[in-house]
């Protein structure tokens, strides 16, 4: 990988240490160009109207459609568009056909977004150790699992718990939010019949997109304009998925800019991300290890680009404001697992998350400023 080229696609970076790509990763010139382009050469709505900028649009609308698809091992057919990995694991809490004694299934590592949706029915956690998740899952009908998670970075082992779930006779949703962006994925390979992710955290825009296996048997979720194929006598004839889930008129802009994000990641190589993330994850983590007062959650693990600290007498998000005054912008707090800290007596950590575009000389920034931080402890 040339970073340094790379970086030259990131305006903000010659101004910035940016570090928090798990919140939100910074978008490439390319992206923001193909956006443009919808905006000033083809504004209009794509699907219903048939006049020339309206085919256009609906052209470009279904070449994202397959590019996405392709990059996450699906059909096009089976990919939903929505507005973040929120509303993809909302759909499936509220498309899937569940009563309230049914029983789903998370760990206590869940991100809020896959957390909420679920606790109107019974609930059961699946405890995490070491940082690993226990494989013996309970039966139910549904187990819905972070892939990676944005506490600490560790990966689960979704492709085995996906087969223990289908083994129980459970619907296995997975969320995706960490690991799209990072790593190679092949929905079918990892035996999830949904899998929820994001683009503004894969260099795209604010839009997001969910795999939904078409051996699903759904109800609607949001209904409206375009998931219809006739409404008689106050009767509706749905359309199939992914029509039937995308109500209304589409964020056209950020689906053609999440296409080009894909196009990106592809270009650079999925596996060439991972390997970067590693190594300069490595390096962070050997020096920041032997800072007094700093400790890594889950240092010894294989992560993703999340560095998750605890600086002893800081909180954490005084600690991100000290990080700020010296030029490392990374993220304080709870990061919406509240349920994890709360059960672990934490006061949140500092997040520091890297991404393609990051370097060593980001690491050394990193570092140094930890070592300020943690002199004021």
């Amino acid at each position: 990988m040339n970073v340094d080229k790379i970086r030259e696609d990131f305006p903000v970076l010659q101004k910035h240490t940016y570090l928090d790509s798990a919140c939100m990763s910074l978008k490439p010139k390319q992206v923001v160009e193909a956006m443009n382009e919808y905006f000033y050469e083809f504004p209009a709505c794509g699907e219903r109207s048939s006049h020339k900028l309206g085919k256009r649009v609906t052209e470009e609308v279904e070449t994202a459609r397959k590019k996405i698809a392709k990059f996450v091992g699906a059909k096009p057919e089976e990919i939903v568009f929505t507005k973040n990995t929120t509303e993809g694991l909302n759909l499936a809490a509220n498309a899937l056909k569940l009563e309230k004694n049914d029983t789903v299934v998370t760990s206590d590592k869940e991100h809020n977004s896959n957390l909420l949706p679920w606790l109107k029915f019974n609930h059961d956690f699946v405890n995490t150790k070491s940082g690993q998740l226990d494989l013996d899952l309970p039966k139910a009908e549904v187990v819905s699992l972070v892939h990676t998670s944005n506490i600490d970075g560790v990966s689960f082992p979704v492709k085995e718990l996906g087969k223990i779930a289908h083994d129980n006779g459970s619907v296995f949703v997975v969320d995706g939010a960490q690991s799209a962006p990072h790593k190679e994925i092949d929905v079918k390979k990892l035996n999830c019949d949904i899998f929820a992710f994001s683009g503004h955290k894969m260099l795209g825009p604010s839009i997001g997109a969910v795999y939904v296996s078409k051996d699903l048997d759904l109800d609607n979720f949001l209904v409206g304009g375009g998931t219809v194929a006739n409404v008689n006598d106050g009767k509706p004839t749905f359309l199939p998925i992914p029509e039937a889930f995308e109500a209304g008129l589409q964020n056209y802009a950020g689906i053609i800019g999440f296409r080009a994000a894909v196009e990106y990641l592809e270009k650079i190589g999925m596996k060439n991300i991972e390997k970067h993330e590693a190594g300069l994850n490595k390096l962070a983590t050997e020096q920041i290890s032997q800072i007094e007062k700093v400790s890594i959650l889950h240092e010894s693990q294989d992560r993703s680009g999340i560095i998750s600290m605890i600086i002893e007498g800081v909180k954490s998000t005084e600690a991100s404001l000290m990080f700020d005054s010296h030029g490392v912008l990374l993220r304080g707090g709870h990061h919406c697992c509240h349920n994890w800290f709360n059960k672990n007596k934490l006061d949140g950590t500092v997040r520091a998350s890297l991404y393609l575009y990051n370097n060593q000389s980001d690491v050394e920034k990193l570092i140094e400023a930890a070592k300020k931080v943690a002199q004021l402890g």
